[in-house]
């Protein structure tokens, strides 16, 4: 048996699946998405994403206070993510290791690596005003969100 959140992801995953559909330029899908996601999910204060150039997460859309702009692989939440190609789920950003502060506001932290094929083309972050926002169940959704994405841009 669903809960509501899985079945608000649901809807969330097809919204997004729709919005971006017959749309092929990268930037265009990363901007409609953060939109859909900042005005869809509660108790968050960024969202957005980061795009590898040149070997380096670089700010790409995103919903929010202004934010870093570069972020080396393997440094804070978004660059650790890419060094390991894993979701992190930070529940205190504080107790991260490395933790970047963009925002001091943030308190728990949640991101996706997405893929073009088999590379990393960037993230999803996700922050909140809150400790232990994010779940596992958050996880599983936004990375099958990311799914759709990736497969939009492959």
């Amino acid at each position: 048996m669903t809960n509501v959140k899985e079945t608000n992801y649901n809807l969330l995953r097809k919204q997004v699946a729709s919005l971006i559909e017959d749309e092929s330029n990268v930037i265009a899908i990363l901007s409609n998405v953060s939109a859909l996601l900042n005005d869809n999910l509660d108790q968050i204060n960024w969202v957005g994403f980061y795009l590898m150039d040149n070997g380096e997460l670089i700010l790409g859309p995103f919903q929010g206070h202004p934010a870093c702009v570069h972020i080396s692989v393997g440094k804070g939440v978004c660059g650790t993510a890419v060094a390991e190609d894993a979701s992190q789920l930070v529940e205190d950003v504080n107790a991260f290791p490395g933790h970047i502060a963009c925002d001091a506001n943030s308190k728990s932290e949640i991101v996706i690596p997405i893929h073009k094929g088999e590379t990393i083309i960037g993230v999803l972050d996700i922050d909140a005003p809150i400790t232990s926002r994010f779940t596992t169940t958050d996880q599983s959704e936004l990375e099958a969100i990311v799914k759709v994405i990736e497969q939009q841009i492959s």
